[in-house]
């Protein structure tokens, strides 16, 4: 071989061997690429790895924040409905209380009186009413009308005198009275402002002067100066109801009648033998169940009865001797000893009404009346 063409071919292996690096540089450059690539996609993918494995941890987290956020709101929610049940079950304890303890304290008036409904029967309420007046006649055997009289004409004035005031004050009043006045005929002729000035203690003076002016006259006129002996001529009289009638018939004629005055009314009512407030209604249904003989003592055992134990407001309960008897029992104290301080006149150790009282009364009598001359000086 000459030496030209071991040049040609010296200068030739140059260009083989830049064909052969051209050839062998894509190779480099689809390695270099593919490396390139093979990097990017792992890259992408321990990105999306990354991304994988961070969105379960946000999703955790945000699980986990969520909840509490869902809690934080639902929890006055939860709460409610966990009190709710609470609440419930208190209000039912709280209202199944009452409802036990109500039949337990109303068990004993159940047991002592049965009865006394809308519902009972008028011979239901009459065994009851005979069984009251029974018993009320052992504790009361020395019941008395409590108005101090001598004859039908003073117990007519006295009755007159003893409306919106007690029997005492009546009793305390009328001796100085019938002092000056001890017919109708001496008491018709009065001087009204003499008259009113001697009634005065008993209220109402000027209106009941004029009942007492007119009733006198009325018995001098019409009736010879004698207090007639029905009903009916002597609710004629001036200032007469029915219930100064029957007072007057039943103690100064013994004529039986039923004297309906605010106690009558109100024992009746708490012994359910009537639901009537008129007092004509009252008398009729309670004329019915009782034997017209035991009418007025019936009614003097009543008021004894309302007067000393069986009061409006105060009702002593727990010293009443007919509580067994009694439907409305428990309306008033029934502490024993509480109950006895509530007594009154000679139930409760104390003067009765009466300046004058029948020999066998047990209490003490009622002093006169105290002197007003301190009175009207200072008035001076």
């Amino acid at each position: 071989m000459s030496e030209r063409e071991a040049a040609k071919r010296a200068t030739g292996g140059p260009t083989a061997a830049k064909k052969t690096a051209a050839k062998k540089a894509p190779a480099r450059k689809t390695a270099a690429k593919k490396t390139a690539g093979t990097k990017a996609t792992a890259e992408k993918t321990a990105t999306r790895a990354t991304a994988k494995k961070a969105t379960p941890a946000a999703n955790k987290t945000a699980a986990k924040k969520a909840p509490a956020k869902t809690a934080a709101k639902k929890a006055p929610v939860h709460t409610a409905a966990k009190k709710a049940p609470v609440n419930t079950a208190a209000k039912k304890s709280a209202t199944k209380k009452p409802a036990t303890k109500k039949p337990a304290a109303k068990k004993p008036a159940a047991k002592k009186a049965s009865g006394g409904t809308s519902t009972e029967s008028k011979a239901s309420r009459a065994r009851r009413a005979a069984r009251i007046n029974e018993a009320l006649a052992d504790v009361y055997y020395y019941a008395h009308p409590e108005l101090d009289f001598e004859n039908p004409f003073e117990l007519l004035v006295a009755t007159v005198l003893s409306a919106q005031t007690t029997d005492l004050r009546v009793n305390q009043t009328t001796p100085a009275l019938f002092a000056s006045y001890p017919t109708p005929e001496d008491m018709a002729a009065a001087n009204p402002e003499e008259l009113e000035e001697l009634i005065r203690p008993t209220g109402f003076f000027r209106s009941k002067a004029k009942s007492l002016l007119g009733l006198s006259a009325a018995l001098r006129d019409n009736f010879g100066g004698e207090v007639p002996g029905t009903v009916d001529e002597l609710v004629t009289l001036p200032g007469v109801g029915r219930k100064t009638a029957f007072v007057v018939l039943g103690n100064a004629f013994g004529v039986p009648g039923l004297t309906v005055d605010t106690h009558f009314g109100r024992l009746v009512r708490r012994w359910k033998l009537t639901e009537q407030t008129d007092a004509v209604k009252v008398e009729q249904e309670i004329d019915a169940l009782l034997p017209k003989s035991e009418w007025t003592m019936f009614s003097h055992r009543t008021i004894f009865h309302g007067r000393r134990i069986c009061h409006s407001r105060k009702p002593a309960c727990g010293a009443c001797p007919i509580a067994e008897l009694c439907p409305s029992y428990g309306e008033g104290e029934t502490d024993p000893e509480k109950a006895k301080k509530l007594l009154k006149y000679e139930m409760g150790g104390q003067p009765g009404q009466r300046l004058k009282p029948p020999a066998d009364y047990p209490g003490q009598p009622a002093p006169p009346l105290p002197s007003r001359a301190p009175a009207a000086g200072a008035a001076q």
